[in-house]
């Protein structure tokens, strides 16, 4: 198993304790908070503060079969529907059984959901679902509430201790190659200030998404895929990287907008907005039996393809005969933020564009969060369980967060019961000798981006792919030289995130240029049809000994 190292100065500090969990969205937090159960010590670290992780943007809610006449199956079988055939069908039983208690837990815990006159708990429809089963709280602010309720429970328990501003480098392993710890940087001053060490018995990565690769995308900017780059560096296996899910409604902010853009949630189509372009015509019917509420990626598609003919930039989302009631009712936060920006979906439609929005793809693990390093789990987005295969469900991604986040934390707890979470040994210096990646100056991520953008966005083509990869060769050209003439203390966390980045971004395109299929959200211009007979099977991704990422296909 070929190792890599980011450029670093050795740790100037070092702390220790039983479980280090990276991230404090949902799936975070939920490890945190059960694993305590279990009597062990838990870390938990976040490159921001602790409520201001990705799980707090998200507007829709939860997917679970709660309602009436609705059942795990019928869930399941949307879920399967979304995924284009790559699910594991196993992983996503585990999440639509095992969810809807999960969400009752959630709610012990003292999330707030919106209920009716009659106190039941109100559900609405997403796209790609049959049947009304979304849990939402604050109308359009569910991630908000969830981040209060779970942040609110971690201040109440003195066995989590907390770092904040803090972005995560590489894997500490002991000798057997056993997860053992993890190298940071803490942006801020105090005693732990600077680059140091964590000694744990166990490391879960709940770091989220990877949205900040592309130009545009509803991610805020501490999404630049640190947990799968960590991941690879370690020798782990991440799976279907060139999954990645653009939101087909995000509000567009002009041709020049970069960065993390404010996303208009799906369950505005779910209560009846109307996409049409300038003239008015509503283009996605007859495109699909569900026509707005088509999964993502057709929606998606179809924006894009209607841009391409009519050589617009955006299209419109028009929710004007909601009334203004509603809008201030169910969609308060999305009200204010287009009026923030000029527009009032009251009396005018809104204009929207695909982003990247969610990674279905991630660090492969199994069904109880295991990675392939030893030691070492994975869960929320930065995890590839299988749930999702190549397109996720609309708000199933809160839900796998809580499940796989408690499966984690029950395996966890079970292997410290039957002691086979000992304190590890690390050689903190040995971690630093494994091979340099490639550290290119932080300037490299706006290039990344649009190289990214334009070559592997929502539609792509070998030649087009091409392109990137050489684009991001070049960067990483430079990236080695940087290294060659790096002195140890001068990176910067601007630098180490573009690194993070451009391997991101690399595996992804390798990925994406082998899959020469259409299936889900990878659309391939020079293979647009599916091909089930050789591609429906997984792309695992490791880093050679060279440091470039090699793309297997999975056995059929």
């Amino acid at each position: 198993m070929s190792t890599h190292r980011l450029t670093a100065p050795a740790p100037g500090w070092t702390a220790a304790t039983d479980v280090v969990v990276v991230g404090s969205g949902v799936a975070g937090l939920t490890v945190a908070l059960n694993v305590r159960k279990a009597g062990l010590r838990v870390m938990v670290v976040t490159k921001a503060m602790l409520d201001d992780g990705s799980t707090r943007w998200a507007q829709g809610g939860v997917a679970a079969a709660l309602g009436e006449g609705d059942t795990p199956e019928q869930h399941l079988d949307d879920t399967l529907v979304a995924g284009a055939g790559l699910c594991d069908e196993e992983a996503v039983r585990t999440l639509v059984t095992e969810g809807p208690d999960a969400v009752r837990r959630l709610i012990a815990t003292g999330a707030l959901f919106d209920r009716g006159e009659d106190g039941e708990i109100l559900l609405t429809r997403e796209g790609g679902h049959h049947r009304d089963r979304i849990v939402h709280a604050g109308g359009d602010a569910t991630g908000a509430e969830i981040s209060r309720a779970l942040v609110a429970a971690v201040h109440t328990d003195p066995g989590i201790e907390l770092i904040e501003h803090a972005l995560v480098l590489d894997l500490l392993t002991d000798a057997a190659g056993h997860a053992a710890g993890l190298t940071l940087h803490v942006m801020g001053e105090g005693q732990r200030d600077g680059v140091g060490a964590v000694r744990a018995r166990a490391v879960v990565l709940a770091t989220g998404g990877m949205g900040q690769v592309f130009s545009a995308t509803t991610n805020p900017a501490v999404s630049t895929g640190d947990g799968v780059a960590l991941a690879l560096r370690a020798g782990a296996a991440v799976t279907d990287l060139e999954f990645v899910q653009f939101h087909p409604t995000v509000l567009w902010l002009g041709p020049e907008a970069e960065g993390q853009q404010p996303l208009v949630s799906e369950a505005v189509r779910g209560e009846g907005a109307h996409l049409v372009d300038a003239d008015g015509v509503r283009f996605m019917v007859g495109q699909h039996e569900l026509a707005e509420l088509a999964p993502r990626d057709i929606v998606a598609k179809a924006i894009t393809r209607r841009m391409q003919e009519q050589g617009a930039d955006h299209m419109f989302l028009d929710g004007r005969h909601f009334g203004a009631e509603m809008w201030e009712q169910r969609f308060p936060t999305i009200l204010a933020s287009c009026r923030a920006h000029g527009i009032d979906p009251v009396t005018e439609p809104i204009p929207v564009a695909p982003a990247a929005h969610y990674a279905s793809g991630g660090v492969r693990t199994d069904g109880h969060g295991r990675t392939s390093v030893p030691g070492l789990y994975a869960c929320g987005e930065v995890a590839c369980t299988g749930v999702h295969g190549a397109n996720r469900l609309a708000s199933n991604s809160l839900l796998e967060g809580l499940v796989f986040a408690e499966r984690i934390a029950a395996d966890l707890s079970g292997r410290h019961r039957a002691g086979e979470l000992p304190e590890r040994t690390v050689d903190v210096e040995a971690t630093r000798s494994a091979h340099p990646v490639p550290l290119p100056p932080s300037e490299a991520r706006a290039e990344i981006q649009r190289l990214m953008s334009r070559g592997a966005g929502v539609l792509r083509s070998a030649s087009s792919m091409a392109g990137t990869a050489a684009g991001l060769g070049l960067i990483a050209e430079q990236g080695y030289a940087h290294v060659a003439e790096e002195k140890p203390a001068d990176p910067r966390v601007e630098t180490w995130e573009a690194a993070n980045l451009l391997l991101v971004a690399t595996a992804l395109v390798a990925a994406a240029a082998q899959r020469a299929e259409t299936r889900g959200c990878h659309w391939r211009e020079d293979f647009p049809e599916r091909d089930d007979a050789h591609w429906r099977r997984h792309l695992i991704t490791t880093l050679a000994a060279t440091g470039g990422p090699v793309s297997t296909p999975e056995e059929q």
